[in-house]
């Protein structure tokens, strides 16, 4: 067996233990929390109070307009200063959820001033209150538009988690390093790393296309029914 293919099929365990252990469940939870703060947050903007619409356009502000890796070293190395200690697992979830937050925020609040007023002017029609007609009516048609864009984001998130391994969480691509820093063969550990998260990648990818061939039938009916 060639040296590479060896060192490779060695690696390999530890490299998914770390993806299976950390970068999966960094990547989940920091998108569901990222995804109901997005929702929070694009719902003050377009219809809370002027002055809890100026704070999440000026979350949305800082955080778009930072890098991501900025801002993992504030909350990780920064906070400290002031006595906020942080592990590294916690503060790199605050970190993708605040990221994945402010992003999501703009997708969600585009998909439901996409949603026609006349969706709300005939919820209230039939007696519904805002809550009822927001979640009953609006947001269904709302995440039918925002599957493609979320899913993207998703998979984005998947290979952002390897920016964890800046703030030491020993996820997949600071098993990698590791790994390197023993047998002294970036070339090969880190292109298996490359390798893995493809792999992840494409995996979402066909999910993520049975999902939108899923909504479709489902929003062909919608208008059917119509």
């Amino acid at each position: 067996m060639p040296h590479w293919l060896q060192l490779m099929a060695e690696s390999l365990p530890s490299l998914l233990w770390a993806g299976l252990i950390f970068t999966i469940p960094l990547t989940l939870l920091s998108f569901t929390f990222g995804l109901v703060l997005g929702l929070i947050t694009a719902i003050a903007r377009l219809f809370g109070p002027a002055s809890v619409a100026a704070i999440a356009r000026f979350y949305v502000w800082i955080i778009r307009g930072t890098p991501l890796l900025v801002q993992l070293f504030v909350i990780f190395y920064g906070l400290p200063s002031i006595g906020i200690l942080l592990d590294a697992f916690p503060a790199a979830l605050i970190g993708f959820t605040l990221n994945i937050g402010a992003y999501s925020s703009e997708i969600i609040r585009a998909v439901i001033s996409s949603v026609p007023k006349g969706q709300w002017e005939a919820a209230y029609s039939i007696g519904m209150s805002w809550r009822q007609a927001m979640s009953r009516t609006i947001l269904p048609q709302a995440t039918r538009v925002a599957v493609p864009p979320l899913s993207n984001t998703f998979i984005s998130l998947v290979k952002d988690t390897s920016l964890a391994a800046a703030i030491t969480v020993p996820e997949l691509f600071q098993a990698a390093q590791r790994i390197v820093a023993t047998t002294y063969e970036p070339l090969i550990l880190y292109i298996e790393a490359a390798l893995i998260y493809l792999a992840l990648s494409s995996v979402l990818s066909t999910l993520q296309q049975r999902l939108e061939r899923r909504f479709a039938r489902y929003g062909g009916m919608l208008e059917a029914n119509a």
